[in-house]
């Protein structure tokens, strides 16, 4: 009777420090969570092959009003504006808030999703509690869940029958050699060698799908305790996917299993379940019992992901609010554009610039270091952040609902033998061909057809740019080629420009955004006060004047041209979309 008592009082001391522990852990958790709601992640290691596999795998990506393409992808540093905003709790949240980034959805989906977040703006308490469920899913394994239901899946071996056979006969066996004859015995050995070589051949095949199962488990649990707190209840109304996959939970115990044993004594258990699993053959057959289960809740287990992922980054965007000037955008029908004081997130005490476009689009002059690349960025970032988090780093935003691409950061490639003016000439038909959307489109461009010679570049560079400039887009390019203002004026394009000053020798930039053409060329004298040969700047100079007469000349027969062509190619000022 002592021993059952002191069993039963060693019981209760266990389970009191273990919940005392639990306690002292999440308020600890908590605590760390208030004290860096609103700052980036600090240490975190971003692993975009992981982070980028839900937006490269998923389906549903085909009906979305737009996606960032890997090209603009790279034109923007969207991996290092991801790492900026990134305040998510979970994997799961990381890399659905990657894939939001990535993916403009139609404007319901914007204003659903803008809904969500306003709720987390709104509840801190109610934003630390669900982050302290979804830090149960921080773990790099986690982010294998979504190969579940985005996964090709695993077809059934030819010969799962003999399985199934194997595993009765075994049962049939040790019953008969109990109760008939211990001879039977026997034949458990071949049967015992046989089912050794299914169960080892399948552990590739399991090995392949146990973080995601493995996963799965916990993700339930989260979703379970997220789908309670009454404003998410209120948001999403039902949660039919719970019941579904909690049907399936005992066969994803089971195979992950051996993941969940620790210790140094685990040795002894993980022997004795591993030759009973060889034995009956219970984890070949369960493995694929577990597959058409997953095949069959592959809705319910998506609905689930995008349950913990919507949630998480909502919370995200709500953090990210809290910490930085940012004004909500304002989305028009028309053909406006209106920004005050944008400014690029990434650059410590970026100065910030105004621009206000009616029916017209925007070319930038300025000379290297101004800041146009600089700008036509933050224009475009800002464009996808309002799109994807209601969020603009600027003191106001007016624009339609814009599809964005871009033509920055081009490069030639040794590997297909594409000189680098060939990789322009692909990239720009790209933007060709999206310029005749239905759809408002955003165009940033950073000096066209830089990749050959100043005349073609210019009679070349006007034409596409007039092109772009059509209807409902909005083209915004930078140019070195002053002489491009003359001709792009007359299409509809407002003239920006960026100067650089020269004082006692020393060059500075305000990078502040000018109304008008540039009027000055500095290229040489910076040449000149970096200490090149005299020799160099004289012949520089020299050169320069007769290749301004050449170009004055060209140039008036190319505006003449300008003047004279068809007017279909101009932006029509009544043209409008709307954007619900």
């Amino acid at each position: 009777m002592n021993w059952a008592l002191g069993t039963l009082l060693v019981l209760i001391i266990i389970f009191l420090s273990s919940s005392y522990s639990k306690k002292k852990k999440k308020a600890k958790l908590q605590k760390k969570l208030l004290k860096d709601w609103g700052s980036p992640k600090k240490e975190e290691r971003f692993n975009f092959d992981s982070i980028n596999k839900y937006f490269e795998n998923n389906k549903h990506k085909a009906s979305a009003f737009h996606i960032i393409s890997d090209r603009t992808k790279a034109d923007l540093d969207i991996d290092e504006l991801f790492k900026f905003i990134d305040r998510t709790s979970s994997k799961i949240g990381q890399q659905y808030l990657y894939y939001k980034l990535r993916t403009i959805g139609h404007f319901n989906e914007f204003e659903r999703f803008d809904s969500l977040i306003k709720i987390f703006e709104k509840d801190k308490n109610l934003s630390i509690a669900c982050q302290t469920q979804l830090s149960k899913l921080d773990s790099k394994e986690v982010y294998d869940l979504e190969e579940l239901f985005n996964g090709e899946g695993i077809k059934k071996p030819k010969t799962l029958w003999l399985s199934y056979v194997l595993a009765l006969s075994v049962f049939l066996l040790i019953l008969a050699s109990f109760f008939v004859n211990p001879i039977y015995f026997l034949p458990l050995i071949p049967i015992y060698v046989v089912n050794l070589i299914f169960h080892y051949r399948n552990k590739n095949n399991l090995i392949y799908y146990l973080n995601g199962a493995k996963q799965l488990s916990t993700s339930l649990a989260v979703a379970r305790r997220l789908s309670e707190y009454t404003q998410i209840k209120s948001f999403y109304k039902t949660f039919p996917f719970i019941n579904k996959i909690g049907k399936i939970q005992f066969k994803t115990q089971f195979l992950t299993i051996e993941k969940n044993l620790h210790n140094e004594y685990a040795i002894f258990a993980w022997f004795l379940i591993e030759n009973i699993k060889i034995l009956f053959n219970f984890e070949v057959i369960l493995f694929f019992s577990f597959i058409d289960s997953v095949i069959k809740e592959k809705d319910s287990i998506e609905s689930m992901y995008t349950l913990i992922g919507e949630v998480d980054s909502a919370i995200s965007a709500a953090s990210l609010k809290s910490n930085v000037r940012f004004c909500t955008p304002h989305f028009v029908s028309t053909n406006k554009i209106e920004v005050s004081e944008i400014s690029h997130p990434l650059i410590l005490n970026c100065v910030p610039n105004d621009f206000d476009l009616q029916d017209r689009s925007l070319l930038i002059t300025g000379s290297n270091m101004s800041g146009k690349t600089t700008f036509i960025r933050t224009v475009a970032i800002n464009g996808i952040l309002a799109q994807t988090l209601n969020l603009c780093f600027a003191k106001t935003y007016t624009a339609p609902f814009l599809k964005l691409f871009s033509s920055v950061r081009i490069s030639d490639n040794l590997f297909d033998d594409t000189s680098y003016y060939l990789q322009e000439v692909l990239t720009i038909k790209e933007l060709l061909e999206a310029s005749l959307s239905e759809a408002p489109c955003l165009f940033v461009l950073d000096e066209v057809f830089k990749g050959t010679n100043t005349i073609e570049r210019i009679s070349g560079g006007q034409a596409i740019l007039s092109y772009l400039n059509k209807g409902n887009n909005y083209v915004i390019v930078s140019t070195h080629d002053i002489e491009l203002t003359e001709l792009l004026e007359e299409e509809n394009y407002e003239l920006y420009h960026f100067t650089e000053k020269i004082e006692n020798d020393t060059l500075t930039f305000d990078h502040k955004l000018k109304k008008g053409r540039l009027k000055t060329r500095n290229a040489i004298k910076i040449l000149e006060l970096y200490g090149y040969p005299e020799e160099i700047i004289a012949s520089a100079k020299s050169t320069e004047k007769s290749i301004s007469g050449l170009l004055i000349s060209i140039l008036v027969i190319l505006l003449s041209q300008a003047i004279c062509s068809q007017p279909s190619s101009s932006k029509s000022p009544s043209s409008s979309w709307s954007v619900s």
